[in-house]
């Protein structure tokens, strides 16, 4: 998963509109990742920040491990959890829905 930050809890900060954590969403409504599925992000170690530095949402999906040029980083034991499989509708705009065909291609299907 692209990251511009990373905490060694796993929190991640791409670069802004949620979109790994939808890719993150579709692919487990698709049923082709689940529960078990080890997300990973490689970062140089000046982008990762102490456990707690970086604020989380709901959608958010953490990383498992974090690879730097020095180390990797597990932070499975620390980590808080994954948001609940699927999409969240709520955090999303007509907007973003629209821009995206495979978004408004899942509501529709799910209405």
């Amino acid at each position: 998963m692209g990251s511009v930050a990373v905490s060694e809890d796993g929190a991640r900060l791409g670069k802004g509109g949620g979109f790994a954590d939808l890719e993150f969403a579709l692919a487990s409504a698709a049923g082709l990742i689940g529960p078990d599925t080890v997300t990973v992000t490689t970062v140089h170690e000046l982008q990762v920040r102490p456990a707690g530095g970086i604020p989380v949402t709901g959608h958010d999906v953490p990383v498992d491990l974090i690879v730097t040029p020095e180390r990797v980083i597990d932070c499975r034991p620390g980590r808080g959890p994954r948001p609940v499989a699927g999409i969240s509708w709520a955090d999303l705009t007509e907007e973003k829905i629209a821009a995206i065909p495979l978004l408004a291609a899942q509501r529709a299907a799910a209405r």
